[in-house]
C-alpha cells in the first residue's frame, strides 16, 4: 500500500507516517516546511521517519498544482491521507492570505489531483472549530455547522462541502475527520499546551484566556493515530437512509462521503489541565488571567458515538497519562534534566 500524506513534517501527521511506515506501508510525504513555527522541529520529525527506505520526502507548496499533480502520477498513491493546512486560530486574524493560499487553494489542487489519478480512500483533517456559535454539547456530526467563528473554521468548513462536491461528481471516496484539540510528544509550539510547558518551565508569566472559565476535549495524538489508520480501512459508501428534505450533514446520499469527531469524549476544564502540567513539570505557573480572545469557544465535546460504531475504536488515553508522556518528551527533546 502506498500513502501519499500532506503535511507529512506537520505534528499530527508526523506521527501518522511513523505508525504507516512501521506498519509496513509505502510512505509519500509532502511539505512546504512553512516557517510559521520553528522548522528546526520539523526536520527533527522528518529525520525520525528517514530511517525507513520505504518513506519518500518531497518539499514543495500544495499550491503548485502542476507540482502537486506530478508527484501523483509518479507515486500512484492508494491512500491519501491530507494534513496540510495553515493553522491557528489567532493568526488567521493577521493573516488571512495565508488562509485562503494553503487551505483552500491548497485543497483545491489536492483534490484536482485525486481526480485525475483516484486513490481507493481520501482522508482530509478537519477542526472541531467547524461547529463555530453552536453551542449544542457534545459537539454531534449530525449537527449543522453554518456558523464559522473564524477564517481558520471558515476554511475547514468550506473543505467539507468541497470535498463533498468533489465526491458527488468525481465518485471519490472521501472522509473528513474533525480533530479535537490534539496534544501529545512532538506537538505543535503555537498550542497551548506546548507554550504553558515553556512558560512554566523559564519561569514566564502565562496568558489564560476567559479568566480560565473554558474546558477543552483535550485528545492524545497516538489516540488520533489509530483512530484515523482504522478509519482507512472503512471506506464510506452511499448513504441509503439519507433523505434530501432533511439531509444529514454527516453523510451523503449521492456522494460517498462520511464526517467523523475524533475526540476524548470527556472534555477538561482549562484548570485541571494547567494543574496537571504544573505536576507533571514540578513548578508553579505564573497565570495572567485575561479575557475572551475573538473567536474562541468556550467548551468543546465531541461526540464519538458513530467513529466507534464503525471503527470499534475510540479516544480513551487519560490526559494526565498524555501530559506526562509529553512532559517527557520535552524535557528530553530539549535537554532539561
Amino acid at each position: 500500500m502506498t500513502v501519499l500524506i500532506t503535511g507529512v513534517a506537520g505534528f499530527i501527521a508526523n506521527h501518522l507516517a511513523y505508525r504507516l511506515l512501521e506498519d509496513g506501508a509505502e510512505v509519500v510525504g509532502i511539505d512546504n516546511m512553512s516557517p510559521y513555527y520553528d522548522v528546526t522541529l520539523k526536520h527533527a520529525r522528518l529525520q525520525r521517519l528517514e530511517r525507513f527506505e520505504r518513506f519518500t520526502p518531497l518539499v514543495f507548496d500544495l499550491c503548485d498544482g502542476d507540482r502537486l499533480e506530478a508527484a501523483f502520477a509518479d507515486t500512484a498513491p492508494d491512500i491519501v491521507l491530507h494534513l496540510a493546512a495553515q493553522p491557528g486560530v489567532r493568526y488567521s486574524l493577521e493573516a488571512p492570505e495565508v488562509y485562503v493560499q494553503s487551505n483552500l487553494v491548497g485543497f483545491a489542487n489536492l483534490l484536482e489531483a485525486c481526480r485525475k489519478h483516484p486513490p481507493r480512500h481520501v482522508i482530509y483533517a478537519s477542526s472541531s472549530s467547524v461547529y463555530g456559535a453552536n453551542r449544542a454539547l457534545p459537539s454531534s456530526e449530525h449537527a449543522h455547522t453554518d456558523h464559522p467563528l473564524t477564517l481558520y473554521a471558515a476554511s475547514k468548513k468550506a473543505n467539507e462541502v468541497m470535498a463533498h462536491s468533489y465526491s458527488h461528481l468525481f465518485g471519490l471516496v472521501i472522509t473528513g475527520v474533525r480533530f479535537f484539540t490534539v496534544y501529545g510528544e512532538w506537538g505543535r509550539p503555537d498550542m497551548a499546551f506546548f507554550k504553558f510547558t515553556d512558560a512554566i518551565l523559564n519561569g514566564r508569566p502565562m496568558d489564560v484566556y476567559n479568566q480560565g472559565k473554558m474546558s477543552r476535549d483535550f485528545t492524545y495524538v497516538a489516540d488520533v493515530v489509530e483512530a484515523v489508520t482504522r478509519l482507512i480501512g472503512h471506506p464510506p459508501q452511499l448513504d441509503e437512509t439519507w433523505d434530501p428534505h432533511a439531509p444529514d450533514p454527516a453523510s451523503s446520499g449521492v456522494a460517498p462521503y462520511r464526517v467523523f469527531n475524533i475526540g476524548n469524549s470527556k472534555p477538561v476544564p482549562l484548570m485541571t489541565y494547567i494543574d496537571l502540567l504544573q505536576d507533571a513539570l514540578g513548578k508553579k505557573a505564573q497565570i495572567n488571567f485575561t479575557e475572551m480572545q475573538p473567536g474562541e469557544v468556550q467548551d468543546t465535546w465531541a461526540d464519538t458515538h458513530d467513529l466507534t460504531a464503525l471503527i470499534g475504536y475510540a479516544p480513551a488515553t487519560p490526559v494526565e497519562t498524555g501530559i506526562a508522556n509529553f512532559v517527557t518528551w520535552y524535557k528530553t527533546y530539549y535537554g532539561i534534566d
